[in-house]
């Protein structure tokens, strides 16, 4: 932020409940992508190197990726990095900037809070299924849905708290980094 301004009451919580979810969203996300790195690395090494019969390793990447993609998606959320159309959004006045953020921001939450409510159907059918190579249930997979959803729901409400308290105390403050 190029402005800083003083949050107080709701806004500050709100500001403050969004970086640490944030903190450990990011971490858990830097844990799986670890994981995944190595994965893919093991898997390598086990086809071209030293032939071992390690079957699962492109299904556990796959996986993988699904689960630091959706996380991904809420650690983006706080400092609003998501790809975004800014040009005419600067150039609105001050007080359709506000409300056409605060549309946005509730037009995003209904659709990961709709993405978090079918994605349960989504891990309940994926319990009934298994991978073809080892055999384990997809609930663990299809959950980066759901999860990655709400996290992401979560994260938009306590950034629209935060952002339109600072558009309500200055209506020209810079909301996108």
């Amino acid at each position: 932020m190029s402005e800083t301004l003083e949050l107080t009451g709701l806004a500050a919580r709100a500001d403050r409940l969004s970086l640490k979810l944030g903190w450990w969203t990011d971490r858990a996300a830097a844990v799986l992508l670890a994981v995944l790195i190595l994965d893919v690395w093991l898997g390598v090494f086990a086809r071209y190197i030293l032939p071992l019969p390690i079957t699962f390793m492109e299904e556990a990447a796959r996986y993988l990726m699904i689960w630091v993609a959706l996380l991904a998606v809420s650690s983006c959320i706080p400092r609003r990095e998501h790809i975004g159309v800014q040009v005419l959004f600067e150039r609105l006045p001050a007080a359709i900037r506000r409300h056409l953020l605060l549309l946005l921001d509730l037009l995003g939450i209904v659709f990961f809070l709709f993405l978090a409510f079918y994605g349960v159907g989504l891990v309940e059918r994926g319990a009934k299924t298994f991978t073809m190579i080892s055999g384990m249930s997809k609930a663990l997979p299809f959950a980066a849905v759901p999860v990655g959803a709400t996290l992401a729901a979560i994260q938009l409400a306590l950034v629209a708290i935060r952002d339109q308290a600072r558009l309500r105390q200055q209506p020209l403050a810079v909301v996108f980094p």
